[in-house]
């Protein structure tokens, strides 16, 4: 059965190979054959590159002919690959996309140094469009991500951390990505203000939508939705919704054991397991899904100031499948 994503590939398939090939071209190194063996790990990797196909449905929602779509498209997804290769280090993960990380086959050294590259090729890559408003939201989007890993790095295991600073956690290191590329792709083609502010909205709800999701798979789902393996949150001690909803909840021996588990780090056999009865017990699970529900509606409510057509429609159906998987 196709998924949303699988028919927004076929859709824009033929700008999509444009891009692949614009990926292709721009991390190559004549002087460095590490940076397209690293880059190509990752970039090859199957991913399903939803953020350029964001990038490229945005503007075709406004019949824009190129060429810079295709620019930005490749730029969202360098930047989005220079985070990874970064996020995988720091958190001395060994996993993604069901593969080897690079770090783990390379070195920490390898990751950050093609990380910063990639980032290096984002920014040649935007200014190509000679869109000064374009090169501001890009650039804004790449200090908010770095802004939103930083407080998820001073957050962790700190069981004060509230459900709005991980909202603003999540809407940094996640959604600003996802609206910025849905934003550049309608100011590209020249929408109205409105419109570009409800694909704003759009990309930006998506996102938080998406990234619960994902926290919350981390809690209950198979290996393969994720590329991570089950319970990767909780070892490295990271608050994520359902767990600061239980622990809101949670008095006496229950917050004794979130205190020792994610702020001291004291982990033992069958912990997991139990974190999981607390988090069903207290109904942090399903309260965090019906969170994830409503940004996924608000990114469906977005989309009626944009031009109807089987474009939007699949948009709308991409909102409720970023959470179906939590179903």
């Amino acid at each position: 059965m196709q998924t949303p994503i699988d028919r927004l590939g076929l859709m824009l398939d033929d700008e999509m190979a444009r891009v692949n090939d614009l990926i292709r071209e721009r991390m190559a190194s004549r002087h460095a054959p590490r940076i397209p063996e690293v880059t190509a790990h990752l970039v090859e990797a199957g991913g399903k590159r939803l953020r350029p196909l964001l990038v490229l449905a945005a503007a075709r929602l406004f019949d824009y002919a190129g060429p810079y779509h295709i620019h930005l498209a490749a730029t969202v997804e360098f930047i989005h690959t220079a985070t990874l290769l970064h996020d995988d280090v720091v958190d001395e993960s060994t996993q993604r996309r069901g593969r080897p990380t690079a770090n783990l086959l390379w070195d920490n050294q390898s990751s950050i140094l093609v990380g910063d590259y990639l980032l290096a090729r984002a920014f040649q890559l935007m200014t190509d469009t000679g869109e000064m408003r374009v090169l501001k939201i890009l650039s804004n989007a790449s200090a908010t991500i770095s802004e939103g890993e930083v407080l998820q790095l001073s957050a962790a295991q700190d069981l004060a951390t509230t459900e709005e600073i991980y909202l603003q956690i999540i809407r940094g290191k996640t959604a600003a990505l996802f609206s910025a590329a849905t934003e550049v792709g309608a100011v590209i083609a020249g929408a109205d203000e409105r419109q570009i502010a409800a694909l704003y909205d759009y990309g930006d709800a998506l996102g938080i939508a998406f990234q619960i999701a994902d926290d919350l798979l981390d809690y209950g789902g198979k290996p393969g939705a994720t590329g991570k393996n089950i319970g990767d949150d909780f070892r490295e001690g990271k608050l994520t919704l359902p767990v600061i909803k239980a622990v809101a909840k949670s008095a006496g021996a229950d917050r004794e054991f979130w205190r020792r588990v994610i702020e001291k780090g004291d982990q033992r056999d069958g912990d997991l397991e139990h974190a999981l009865k607390l988090l069903a017990a207290t109904g942090a699970m399903e309260a965090a899904r019906q969170d994830a529900l409503g940004w996924s509606a608000k990114a469906r409510a977005a989309l009626d100031a944009l031009p109807e057509g089987e474009l939007r429609d699949i948009l709308a159906e991409l909102a409720d499948f970023v959470v179906a998987r939590i179903a």
